[in-house]
C-alpha cells in the first residue's frame, strides 16, 4: 500500500514541506511568469490562505535552493548560477497595539535582516531610512540586484481597525517603509508585497505607482489556495470516500 503524503497543515515554510515529504501543489510556473513579466506586485488574500508559503517559495528560488525545486516545473526554467539576496519583511508574529511597539517590531525586522545579509545599518533608530540603507548596502556587497518580499504588509492597521488613531499612525510607519521601494528602483530586481487587505495604494504606498495588484487577475488567480482540480490530484488519495458536494457547499467562493 502506497503510503500518503502528509499534509502540510500550518505550515508556511516551503522548505519544511519539501524536505519532510508534505503533500505540495507546484505553484512555480505562476511564479516564473510573475518573474519574468513583471517586477513590482501586490496580492491581497484571506487568512490561511497561503500567502506566506508563497512569500517563503519565493526566497528559497531567488536564493537559488535548486535542490528544493526537485522535480517542479519551475526547476529546468530557471537560472539557478544566478542568486539574488533577499531582505524579507514579515510582520505576521505578534500584535502591536501602540506607535512604540510598532516601531519596535520594525527595527527588530530589519536588524533580522542585516544579520542575515552581514550588513548593517548606519541609522538604526529609522525604520525608513535604515531600509533603504538596508537595500544599497546589500547590493554594493553582492554586485546583485534586491528581492524584497513583504508578508502582512497591513498587519500594523488591520490589528488597530478598533483604536482608529493607532491605525494611522500604523499607517504611517508602514508609509515611511514602503516608500523605501519606490526611491530603490535602481537596486531593486522584484518586490512581492502581500496582505489580507487592499487599503488605498495612495495612503500606504505613496507613490509606488509601479506596483501591479493582481489580487483579482484571471491570470494569478490560483497562486495562492486549492483548486477542484488538486483535490482530485495532489490531495485524491486523502479524500477517497468524501462527499465531493458537501465539501463544494463548505469550501466553494
Amino acid at each position: 500500500m502506497t503510503q500518503l503524503a502528509k499534509l502540510p497543515i500550518g505550515i508556511q515554510t516551503f522548505s519544511k514541506i519539501r524536505e519532510g515529504d508534505y503533500a505540495y501543489v507546484d505553484k512555480t510556473p505562476l511564479i516564473n511568469r510573475l518573474v519574468t513579466e513583471g517586477s513590482y506586485y501586490f496580492l491581497s488574500r484571506p487568512r490561511r490562505f497561503g500567502k506566506s508559503l508563497l512569500v517563503s517559495t519565493m526566497q528559497d528560488l531567488f536564493e537559488g535552493r535548486r535542490d528544493l525545486f526537485k522535480g517542479l516545473d519551475i526547476e529546468d526554467k530557471w537560472d539557478w548560477e544566478t542568486t539574488y539576496p533577499v531582505i524579507k519583511i514579515s510582520f505576521g508574529g505578534g500584535t502591536a497595539r501602540n506607535l512604540e511597539s510598532m516601531q519596535r517590531i520594525v527595527g527588530s525586522v530589519l536588524r533580522s535582516n542585516q544579520a542575515h545579509l552581514g550588513v548593517e545599518c548606519a541609522h538604526p533608530e529609522h525604520g525608513g531610512v535604515c531600509f533603504k540603507e538596508l537595500i544599497e548596502a546589500v547590493y554594493k556587497k553582492t554586485g546583485q540586484e534586491v528581492v524584497i518580499l513583504v508578508d502582512e504588509y497591513d498587519k500594523f492597521i488591520v490589528d488597530n481597525l478598533d483604536q482608529i488613531e493607532v491605525a494611522r499612525q500604523g499607517r504611517d510607519v508602514l508609509r515611511d517603509l514602503y516608500s523605501v521601494i519606490k526611491d530603490s528602483d535602481a537596486y531593486i530586481k522584484f518586490a512581492f508585497l502581500t496582505g489580507v487587505s487592499k487599503f488605498s495604494k495612495m495612503s500606504v504606498f505613496s507613490g509606488l505607482n509601479n506596483l501591479e495588484d493582481i489580487s483579482l487577475s484571471p491570470d494569478y488567480a490560483t497562486l495562492c489556495g486549492y483548486t477542484e482540480h488538486d483535490l482530485n490530484t495532489t490531495f485524491a488519495a486523502h479524500l477517497e470516500g468524501a462527499d465531493r458536494d458537501e465539501v463544494r457547499s463548505w469550501y466553494n467562493g
